[in-house]
């Protein structure tokens, strides 16, 4: 089974969002804000991170720019997954080192195929 780390602020989203991967096969872990995100990588290694952009503590792009600086983190996968849909906010979130950015509210069957894309490079 693969392992997905959602770091998402929003209960209702972070809850909403796990239940419907679960059900899709993948194990789901939970963080709500950027520092303890990386922390829950470091430890678990997941096979891919949705990481939302505006988290407290740490933001997303913040969280995203370390994660691919951690030797043990760099490969995973991280797609940005955020209400942010302006045009510079892609290219900032692709500069941070996401691997593949994806708009709220969530389409599944769209996010399902980057998902399946990035897990199978």
């Amino acid at each position: 089974m693969q392992t997905i780390l959602l770091v998402e602020d929003n209960e209702m989203n972070r809850d909403m969002l796990s239940r419907r991967l679960s059900r899709k096969g993948f194990r789901v872990l939970t963080a709500e804000d950027g520092k303890e995100g990386i922390d829950l990588a470091q430890q678990q290694h997941p096979d891919l991170i949705l990481m939302d952009l505006s988290l407290p503590v740490m933001d997303g792009w913040e969280a995203t720019r370390q994660l691919k600086n951690m030797e043990d983190t760099k490969r995973i996968p991280i797609i940005v997954l955020t209400a942010h849909a302006m045009a510079g906010d892609e290219k900032e979130a692709y500069r941070a080192g996401c691997d593949d950015f994806d708009t709220k509210p969530v389409d599944l069957d769209r996010l399902l195929g980057k998902i399946h894309a990035a897990l199978t490079k």
